[in-house]
């Protein structure tokens, strides 16, 4: 059961603070660990709280907090499962200023993404030339991924359904649809070879990037983990990048034009259940936002 619920407002303890949540963004892989998908790699208690990405105005400051003051504008992230609410305790070394720039909507939403995007790019360690193909290119995460793969130097292939070809393309990436006969696809759209391969969406690309000749240890899911040791690819994503530091990096470039988070939809917190159903179909470009 998904719902909203009236709690306590938490207090903050030492090296914590109080946010209001501005906005918070929803991630597949909360579906899936309140389904039990997961339940093995990350368990869950229930009753539980969801959520991790959260930008909002700092409220109240625990014992030992000299970082940050009341009123700053931060975006940041919890692993405690509690961002999707009015109020969320956040470590403060957890948290970075917002730049004046990035909408909230962005901030909110780019933890979980962004250091996932950011690890996988850096994973598959691309340099200038060579080619790189994307799956889920215009999800959450490979909407960011194809982004910071051409900053890389890469040539990216991007794999999303016809209606964000054109996005693609305006990003650089040379569109591939999905479905039967994508290898040949692929193909033919790199004559030269694919150098590399990021798979963000699971079902059966890792095998695909196998079978067309992709050196496993250049290929990284964030989607397949039984790929990993079947195929003994990588599977770095959010864990390996998962650090302040990393995500004021990448809000730094969303403030300098050199990063886009694109939004999906906005949906109030009342609304959580339609906007899970909306992230579940899987065909959303880029990202979808609660604003408690």
């Amino acid at each position: 059961m998904l719902e909203v619920n009236d709690v306590p407002r938490p207090t903050p303890g030492p090296g914590e603070v109080l946010v209001r949540v501005v906005a918070t963004g929803i991630n597949p892989g909360e579906a899936a660990i309140r389904e039990g998908t997961f339940a093995r790699r990350w368990p869950s208690t229930f009753p539980s709280g969801q959520g991790s990405d959260l930008a909002g105005l700092v409220q109240e400051l625990g014992p030992d907090v000299t970082d940050v003051q009341v009123g700053d504008e931060v975006l940041g992230f919890t692993d405690a499962r509690a961002a999707q609410a009015q109020f969320a305790v956040v470590a403060a070394a957890d948290l970075t200023a917002k730049p004046p720039r990035v909408s909230w909507d962005a901030a909110g939403s780019l933890y979980v993404t962004g250091t996932t995007a950011y690890a996988a790019v850096r994973a598959v360690e691309l340099t200038p030339g060579e080619t790189v193909v994307v799956s889920g290119a215009a999800g959450g995460v490979g909407s960011l991924v194809i982004q910071l793969a051409r900053r890389a130097g890469a040539r990216v292939i991007g794999i999303a359904g016809p209606a964000n070809h054109d996005w693609l393309r305006d990003h650089g990436v040379t569109p591939v649809a999905h479905g039967d006969g994508i290898g040949d696809r692929l193909l033919a759209a790199a004559p030269d070879g694919i150098d590399a391969f990021i798979d963000t969406y699971g079902q059966g690309y890792v095998a695909l990037a196998i079978d067309l000749g992709v050196a496993p240890e250049r290929i990284d899911t964030i989607a397949d983990f039984p790929a990993i040791g079947t195929f003994g690819v990588k599977g770095e994503g959010n864990a390996a990048a998962a650090s302040a530091a990393v995500l004021a990096e990448l809000a730094d470039l969303v403030q300098t034009g050199e990063l886009e988070v694109p939004i999906a939809a906005t949906f109030p917190l009342a609304r959580v259940r339609e906007a899970y159903g909306e992230l579940e179909r899987r065909h959303t470009r880029g990202k979808i936002v609660l604003r408690p």
